[in-house]
């Protein structure tokens, strides 16, 4: 229901994007998903509940928040899965490499 959203892969895990990129996927951790954030709202929301939120060294410098599923409502999954929509989305679209041959 987020505009220009779609349901594909990226590094032939699945993942929503808009824009040409990711803004929500699975991740490294079981049980966990990869959202994104500025570096200041992933700082907050780590602060506020580290029970939820979190970062693994892979991700380190990077715009993302990990999120373990099992530790946040719907409700909040859901708002959490707006806000890095929304923040993908003013992102401008992704460039996208020509194939070579094609």
């Amino acid at each position: 229901s987020l505009p220009g959203a779609e349901e594909t892969t990226t590094y032939g895990q699945p993942c929503f994007k808009v824009n040409g990129r990711p803004f929500v996927n699975t991740g490294r951790v079981d049980g966990a998903i990869v959202t994104r954030a500025p570096d200041e709202e992933r700082d907050l929301l780590i602060g506020a509940r580290p029970d939820a939120y979190f970062v693994t060294p892979h991700y380190e410098g990077w715009e993302a928040v990990l999120v373990r599923l099992d530790a946040v409502d719907e409700d909040e999954l859901a708002g959490r899965l707006e806000d890095s929509w929304e923040f993908m989305a003013d992102k401008k679209p992704a460039r996208r490499r020509a194939r070579k041959g094609v």
